[in-house]
């Protein structure tokens, strides 16, 4: 697999168009930061971490409203074959304010506001709706 972050938005995506409660994706900690800070704006309900060190799983559990889910879209910005990155005053604004950036600074994994109002550039990972 060359792009594990692309297969890990590709999984959530499907899921929430089946209405699959549960999403399952390999672990690496850049995964585990994205899978957090989706859960600390509200995109999903909970993620934890199952397995031993080598086999690790995250379980993500996804939000759903009727039959709609909470996540109305993911677009990965940043590929292996073309990185993107943006300084602090290029953040994008995803709608207007109303969806979330996600960026990978030398402080860590962060949205788009933390990154902005810390003045921190980095790499454009995924935009979140």
């Amino acid at each position: 697999m060359t792009d594990p972050i692309s297969d890990m938005l590709t999984r959530i995506r499907n899921a929430n168009l089946a209405l699959v409660p549960e999403v399952e994706v390999s672990h690496s900690r850049m995964k585990e930061s994205i899978a957090g800070i989706l859960k600390k704006e509200g995109y999903i309900a909970d993620c934890s971490v199952e397995g031993k060190t080598a086999k690790k799983k995250i379980k993500l559990k996804l939000k759903f409203q009727g039959r709609k889910g909470i996540i109305a879209g993911l677009k990965r910005v940043s590929k292996p074959g073309l990185r993107r990155y943006v300084g602090a005053t290029e953040i994008p604004r995803v709608l207007g304010g109303m969806g979330t950036a996600i960026i990978s600074t030398s402080r860590g994994v962060m949205t788009g506001v933390q990154a902005r109002k810390q003045s921190l550039g980095g790499e454009l990972l995924c935009y979140v709706w």
